[in-house]
């Protein structure tokens, strides 16, 4: 039996003929093998099909499972950024999972002379510590911190020295293991590397990280991507929910 096919929920992007952004569009190439997973999946095959326009910060939403950290990944790779996390010098992966999106879409650049990048992604964050503790110059002990304490002072050495050069900043579920206020600092931190002319494409979870001032948010799910206000957005509501009356949700 053939698969139902995805259907995409219209995304209405805008088009930016001069932008300083290092990257301002993300344009899809449908191939032959475009079939099998990730094309499957509606999200995927409406940035293959429609593309999607990306502003100084661009914040993805959704539920687990419905693309997000595939998307995310993907353009961080045609950016030429290594799956496994880090800088545009090579990582090799331990046991590759990546899907060959990357492949099927191009990046249009902005007016930026800056070609830096840097990636960082929760479920591979501990190898990519491990991997700068152990190559010469090292910036920091990042294993004898904390997740959270390792993962500020990470984006501070990283990023630090590139206020008002540029450089694009793709993060895939960063809040992960940080505590509420960490997450309020690290909020203000991307609002602050924004505001100092780093780009940032982020994918989460957290109702707190998307609340950042001016970001872009599109929330993702079975149908595709749209843009969304931070009170539309089904996460913001279920906290809201959950926070109002934990026995909703059966926990009594």
């Amino acid at each position: 039996m053939a698969p139902e096919p995805v259907r995409a929920a219209p995304y209405a992007g805008r088009m930016t003929a001069f932008s300083s952004l290092p990257v301002r569009e993300v344009i899809g190439e449908p191939g032959a093998d475009d079939h099998g997973w990730p094309f499957t999946m509606a999200p995927v095959a409406q940035l293959v099909a429609e593309g999607l326009e990306l502003s100084e910060l661009t914040v993805l939403v959704g539920e687990n499972g419905v693309g997000k950290s595939t998307l995310i990944e993907a353009v961080a790779m045609a950016y030429g950024l290594s799956p496994e996390g880090g800088s545009t010098n090579p990582r090799p992966a331990e046991r590759p999972t990546e899907s060959h999106l990357h492949e099927r879409i191009r990046l249009v650049r902005g007016l930026s002379r800056s070609r830096w990048g840097y990636f960082l992604r929760a479920e591979t964050m501990h190898g990519l510590l491990t991997y700068l503790e152990q190559n010469p110059g090292a910036d920091a002990n990042y294993h004898e911190r904390s997740h959270g304490q390792a993962f500020t002072e990470l984006l501070e050495t990283k990023l630090g020295h590139m206020a008002g050069r540029g450089g694009f900043l793709v993060l895939d579920e960063p809040e992960a293991g940080l505590s509420f206020l960490s997450q309020i600092r690290l909020a203000n931190q991307l609002a602050e590397l924004r505001d100092d002319g780093i780009q940032v494409l982020m994918a989460t979870h957290s109702p707190i990280l998307a609340a950042i001032p001016s970001a872009t948010i599109l929330e993702i799910d079975e149908l595709g991507f749209r843009p969304r206000r931070w009170q539309e957005l089904a996460t913001v509501a279920l906290y809201r929910r959950f926070l109002a009356d934990p026995g909703y949700f059966g926990l009594e």
